[in-house]
């Protein structure tokens, strides 16, 4: 298959190789298919589901359907754009996503992400969840309330060769981070902030400790650009 090998996004033609995804393909073109647990360096996970697109009429998740010659793949459509809404004002009220007290507030993919979509408000009743909070380790607190279940961190530390994160649980209550070690602390495990999981969490359950304002609100990364045009330029720049 040669590399001119194109597939069609809101009309638009994709150029992509042989493997590749449709967010894979998409992101590397520059264009924005909204997500929240996809990240080009580890496996599709699939659970966020806010990259379902429609293929034929067909809701198919972006991040797992292989691109194919000539596909045509409505992406940006209100009735999509309506239901990532929906998911998202869920993911609001299943933890405590309290914006402008977090200092991951503009540098947040979900925050960022009900930005781009102008979701207004939560709509369900907030389950105000008490999660723990882990602040054991000396450069890193770890904040469960805003954990949205990517499972980045799970294998992000895993690449790193740790296991530090762990998805454990069942049902979507019970589902949750655990952190692998005898006490549960993340003091007791060999976690560094030099590990790719310090650097993988898209909201605010992994922050490093004295350094969460040095950059000021206002000149964030999604306080310059929306968030489909800031991953477009950083496409560009891979």
């Amino acid at each position: 298959m040669s590399e001119e090998t194109t597939f069609f996004l809101d009309g638009e033609p994709i150029p992509f190789t042989a493997g590749q995804t449709i967010l894979q393909a998409a992101h590397a073109a520059g264009r924005y298919i909204p997500h929240l647990c996809w990240h080009p360096d580890y496996k599709p996970h699939g659970s966020c589901r806010l990259c379902t697109v429609s293929i034929g009429g067909r809701s198919v998740p972006a991040c797992a359907t292989q691109a194919s010659e000539g596909l045509e793949v409505a992406n940006r459509t209100p009735e999509l754009d309506d239901a990532r809404r929906m998911l998202l004002q869920m993911l609001f009220v299943e933890g405590n996503h309290f914006c402008p007290s977090c200092e991951k507030s503009g540098q947040c993919l979900l925050q960022a992400t009900a930005y781009e979509l102008g979701m207004m408000g939560p709509h369900f009743d907030h389950f105000y969840p008490n999660r723990p909070v882990d602040a054991s380790h000396p450069d890193v607190l770890l904040d469960f309330n805003r954990c949205i279940l990517c499972s980045l961190c799970e294998q992000a530390s895993a690449r790193d060769g740790k296991f530090v994160f762990v998805m454990g649980g069942r049902g979507m209550r019970g589902r949750k981070v655990i952190i692998n070690s005898a006490s549960g602390r993340l003091a007791d495990t060999d976690f560094a902030l030099t590990d790719r999981a310090a650097n993988v969490c898209p909201v605010g359950v992994i922050l490093k400790k004295r350094v969460g304002f040095s950059v000021p609100y206002g000149q964030r990364r999604y306080d310059r650009a929306p968030v489909s045009v800031a991953q477009a330029q950083e496409a560009s720049r891979e």
